[in-house]
C-alpha cells in the first residue's frame, strides 16, 4: 500500500493551480461543516454547506482542467482534508514551497 507521501505529492499534482487550492480551502471545511450540521439534524444548512463545497471542487477542478483525485480511489476523500490542512498551515507559517514547475526559483525554508 503506498504511504501518505505518495498520496500528498499525488494530490500536489492535480491541484497546482491558486484557484484551485482557494476553491478547496475553502469547499473542503464546507462539506465537513455540513456533514457536521446534518449530524446535529440541522437539514437546510447542513445540506446548504455540503453541497456548495462540492461545488467549489468540481469548479476547482473544471478550471484547472483536470478530474478530482477522489476518481482515483476513495482514499483521495481522506487525503484532500489533510491536504488542506497542510497548505493553510505552510501559508500560515510562511513556508515556502518547492519551485515549481514553470522555472520560477524560490528559496525553500530550513527545517
Amino acid at each position: 500500500m503506498p504511504s501518505l507521501a505518495h498520496y500528498m505529492a499525488q494530490y500536489d499534482h492535480e491541484h497546482e493551480s491558486a484557484s484551485n487550492k482557494l476553491l478547496h480551502a475553502i469547499g473542503i471545511p464546507m462539506i465537513f461543516a455540513g456533514i457536521v450540521l446534518l449530524l446535529f439534524l440541522k437539514w437546510t444548512w447542513g445540506t446548504g454547506f455540503f453541497l456548495g463545497g462540492w461545488v467549489l471542487l468540481f469548479l476547482g477542478h473544471r478550471m484547472e482542467g483536470n478530474r478530482p483525485a477522489f476518481f482515483q480511489g476513495p482514499v483521495y476523500l481522506l487525503v484532500g482534508p489533510i491536504w488542506v490542512a497542510r497548505e493553510v498551515w505552510m501559508f500560515l507559517v510562511g513556508t515556502n514551497r518547492k519551485p515549481t514547475s514553470e522555472g520560477t526559483s524560490g528559496s525553500s525554508a530550513a527545517n
